[in-house]
C-alpha cells in the first residue's frame, strides 16, 4: 500500500466515524425532540377532550388585590431606545397603580437625560441613578432598583404587588398588567408572558431566526415544562414576580434577589423560585378569542456578530457556568432533570453539529478523490444506512413542526423562510458555542463579569403592528 492509499484509508475510516458519532447524536437528540413534540400533542388532546379552549383576557376573572405592579428596566448605554420604550409603556398600560424604575449608571448621561426627559412630564417613571460606573452586570442593575424600590416604601410609598421585568427595546402590551394581576391573585408566584421578537424585514435570516425559536420555546416547550411540574426559567422581559416571593429570593441571597455573579440571572431566578416552593404559570392568553396572545415584542439582533455574542452568554450563563451554580432539581424530580439537561445540550449539540458538517464536506471530497484515482469509496454499513433514514425522519419532522408554529404566530410566508434560517441558526450556534467555551475558560481562570449587551433599535409604531 502506497503512502497516498494508506493516507485514503484512514481519512475513509475517520470520516465513517464522524458519521456515525453525528448519526448518533443526532438520533438522540431527535428523539427527545419528538417525545417533547409527543408530550405537547398529548397535552393539547386532553384540553381538546375536556372543551378547554386558550383563555382570553376579557375571560380572566378581575383581581381582587389591584395594588401597585412595578415594572423594572435595566438601561445601560439605551438612550436609542429609552424614550419611545417609556413613553410607549407610560400610554399602554392599563391598570390603576403602577410605577416604572429605570436604572442607569452615573457614566451614561445620554440615557440618564433620555429617562429624565420622560419622567419629567410622568410622575409614574422613577429614575434611578446607581453609585457603581457601568457598565457592571445587569442583575447588578436590577438591584440597584431593588434597593429603590425598599427606600420609597420605607418612606411610605405604597407596597409592590409584583415586579414586573421588561428590557429597554421592549414593545409593552397594554392587557400585560391586567394578565399579571389576575394570575398572582389566583395563587401564582411568578407569572411568564410569550416573547414573539419582531422581524426585521433588512435581516430575515439573522433577526428572523429568534422569532423561529421563540415561537417553539413559548408556544410548546414551556408548557411542556410546566405540564411537568419542572422549573420555569425566566426570559428576564414580560414577567411579574410576587413582590413577596422575590423577598424570599433575596432573603436566601444575601438581601438582594438578582445575583451579580451570574451571566443569565433571569434563567437562574426562575430555577430559585421553583426551590423555594414557588409556583410558576406560563400564560398563554390570547386578546380576543382565536387572536394574538398578550405578549412582549422586540426586536432582536440582526447581524451575525451581536447574534453571536448574545448566543454566546446565553450558551455560558446556561450551559456552562449555569451548570456549575444550580445543579440539579429535587432528587426523583425527573421531569426537571430531563428539562434542565435539555437546556444544557447546547455544547454537545454544536459537537455532534460541527461533526456532522465537516463529515459531509470531508466525503463529498474523498469521494471526488476516490472517483478521480478510479476507486470508489466504502459503502455504508446497513446499520448506519438505517439510522441515517431514521434521522432524515426526524428532521421532516422537526421542519414540519417548526413551520406550523411559526406559522402560527407570524403567518406562513414567515413559516417557509423558518426552513433556510435552521441553517443560518446552526451558523450562529457553532460561532457562539466557540465564544462561549473561551469565555467560560476565562471566567474560570478569574476573568470579571461585564454586560455584553447589543445594541438596540425601537420598532416605529406608526408603521408596525407590533
Amino acid at each position: 500500500m502506497t503512502q497516498g492509499d494508506w493516507l485514503l484509508a484512514f481519512a475513509e475510516a475517520a470520516l465513517y466515524e464522524a458519521i456515525l458519532f453525528a448519526a448518533i447524536g443526532f438520533a438522540i437528540g431527535g428523539f427527545d425532540d419528538f417525545l417533547v413534540d409527543s408530550l405537547y400533542l398529548f397535552r393539547r388532546a386532553g384540553l381538546w377532550l375536556r372543551g378547554i379552549e386558550t383563555p382570553t383576557v376579557a375571560e380572566l376573572p378581575p383581581p381582587h388585590d389591584a395594588s401597585r405592579i412595578v415594572v423594572f428596566v435595566a438601561a445601560w448605554d439605551e438612550s436609542a431606545v429609552i424614550g419611545a420604550m417609556l413613553t410607549t409603556a407610560a400610554a399602554r398600560f392599563e391598570h390603576p397603580d403602577w410605577r416604572l424604575y429605570v436604572g442607569t449608571y452615573p457614566n451614561d448621561r445620554p440615557t440618564i437625560d433620555a429617562v429624565a426627559a420622560v419622567a419629567e412630564s410622568d410622575p409614574r417613571i422613577r429614575l434611578v441613578i446607581g453609585e457603581r460606573p457601568g457598565p457592571t452586570t445587569k442583575a447588578d442593575c436590577l438591584n440597584s432598583l431593588w434597593e429603590a424600590l425598599l427606600a420609597d416604601e420605607a418612606a411610605g410609598e405604597p407596597k409592590a404587588r409584583a415586579v414586573v421585568l421588561h428590557d429597554a427595546e421592549d414593545v409593552a402590551h397594554r392587557n400585560e398588567l391586567a394578565v399579571y394581576a389576575s394570575l398572582l391573585d389566583q395563587g401564582a408566584d411568578v407569572v411568564q408572558l410569550p416573547v414573539l421578537p419582531l422581524i426585521d424585514r433588512r435581516s430575515r435570516l439573522v433577526a428572523g431566526h429568534y422569532a423561529d425559536e421563540f415561537a417553539e420555546a413559548h408556544a410548546k416547550q414551556m408548557l411542556v415544562r410546566q405540564t411537568l411540574g419542572a422549573a420555569m426559567p425566566l426570559a428576564g422581559v414580560g414577567c411579574a414576580i410576587d413582590r413577596d416571593m422575590l423577598a424570599r429570593v433575596a432573603a436566601s441571597r444575601g438581601g438582594l434577589p438578582f445575583d451579580p455573579a451570574s451571566l443569565t440571572e433571569d434563567y437562574e431566578l426562575g430555577l430559585t423560585i421553583a426551590r423555594l416552593g414557588g409556583r410558576a404559570v406560563f400564560a398563554r392568553v390570547t386578546e380576543v378569542p382565536g387572536g394574538a396572545p398578550v405578549a412582549v415584542r422586540a426586536f432582536f439582533p440582526a447581524k451575525v456578530d451581536a447574534s453571536v455574542r448574545q448566543k454566546a452568554r446565553w450558551m455560558t450563563g446556561i450551559a456552562l457556568a449555569g451548570w456549575d451554580r444550580t445543579g440539579w432539581g429535587r432528587t426523583l424530580a425527573l421531569g426537571d432533570h430531563w428539562m434542565r439537561m435539555r437546556d444544557r445540550r447546547a455544547i454537545l449539540s454544536i459537537l455532534v453539529l460541527a461533526a456532522a458538517y465537516l463529515a459531509l464536506v470531508g466525503w463529498g471530497t474523498l469521494s471526488v478523490v476516490q472517483w478521480w484515482r478510479g476507486d470508489f469509496t466504502r459503502p455504508l454499513s446497513d446499520g448506519l444506512a438505517w439510522l441515517l433514514g431514521v434521522n432524515a425522519g426526524f428532521l421532516i419532522w422537526r421542519m414540519a413542526m417548526r413551520a406550523i408554529f411559526v406559522g402560527a404566530d407570524y403567518g406562513w410566508a414567515e413559516a417557509a423562510w423558518s426552513i433556510p434560517r435552521m441553517a443560518v441558526a446552526n451558523y450562529i450556534a457553532l460561532l457562539a458555542a466557540r465564544r462561549a467555551i473561551f469565555r467560560y475558560v476565562g471566567l474560570l481562570r478569574g476573568g470579571a463579569l461585564h454586560w455584553d449587551k447589543t445594541e438596540h433599535h425601537f420598532p416605529d409604531l406608526t408603521r408596525s403592528n407590533g
